[in-house]
């Protein structure tokens, strides 16, 4: 596959994703169509059990490329730019492999909406978060903003698109680590590695669970996963699990 704005580095079935468009990492149509590309093949690779992505420099993502959208002008030009925007954040939702997001610097705007996209934040002391969208006109984020923080917060930060702080999404418990910035690769990697060392095919049931378990109510969500629990009881891999246990050993797992 030939990616212009990202850089890819597997080993030990983590992959290491780098989002490298100088100088703000901001998203285009090709970097959203490349970041689409790059996580739909992700599912269907066996040599990748977990991702981790970051950014080039000093900036994770600095949102979307402005410029670009000047020249929308054409009858069907926004609608499209708005599908490409939103598959190119659901490949990564939908991505049958966890990701992990090594914020290491701002995430503003399409930034932000990309790292909470990830099913795990990990950010440096240097990072910052915000959707400014107010401050250029726009408005965008309160879908995935409402999840992640109270009904007062959320709303602050997109009616001031004033920045948060990492050590506040912390905090807040909206991120699971807030590291110092020659720390980061190293904690994003180590729990990549722990994430990959799990059965692939049950972490592939987990993520899917959630994801499905989040548009239901308990009641069904609770029955799914029971569901699901079972299905994963059927396979190679939990057999092995089981033998390890009793052996007290590692597990050696097929994904099968």
């Amino acid at each position: 596959m030939q990616l212009e704005f990202f850089e890819i580095d597997v080993s030990d079935y983590v992959a290491v994703v780098t989002l490298n468009r100088p100088p703000v990492n901001a998203h285009n149509w090709q970097v959203r169509e490349e970041m689409a590309r790059l996580f739909d093949s992700f599912t269907d690779r066996d040599d990748v059990r977990v991702a981790v992505i970051t950014g080039a420099g000093k900036t994770f993502c600095a949102g979307a490329d402005i410029k670009e959208r000047a020249s929308m002008n054409e009858e069907g030009a926004y609608w499209q730019h708005a599908r490409r925007v939103r598959e190119a954040s659901n490949s990564i939702r939908e991505c049958a492999k966890p990701v992990i997001a090594a914020v290491n610097g701002v995430a503003l705007g399409a930034g932000m909406g990309l790292a909470m996209a990830c099913d795990i934040v990990i950010a440096s002391e240097a990072a910052s978060f915000a959707m400014p969208e107010i401050d250029i006109g726009l408005a965008g984020g309160a879908a995935f903003m409402s999840t992640l923080f109270s009904r007062s917060i959320a709303r602050e930060l997109m009616f001031t698109g004033k920045r948060i702080s990492a050590a506040e999404l912390y905090r807040l418990g909206v991120i699971s680590a807030c590291v110092a910035p020659d720390a980061l690769m190293d904690e994003a990697m180590k729990l990549a590695r722990e994430i990959a060392s799990k059965s692939p095919i049950g972490m592939r049931y987990a993520k899917m669970s959630f994801n499905t378990v989040e548009e239901m109510p308990r009641r069904d969500g609770y029955r799914f996963e029971q569901n699901v629990t079972y299905l994963l009881s059927q396979t190679e891999d939990a057999q092995e699990a089981k033998r390890a246990f009793l052996e007290k050993r590692k597990p050696v797992f097929k994904g099968k």
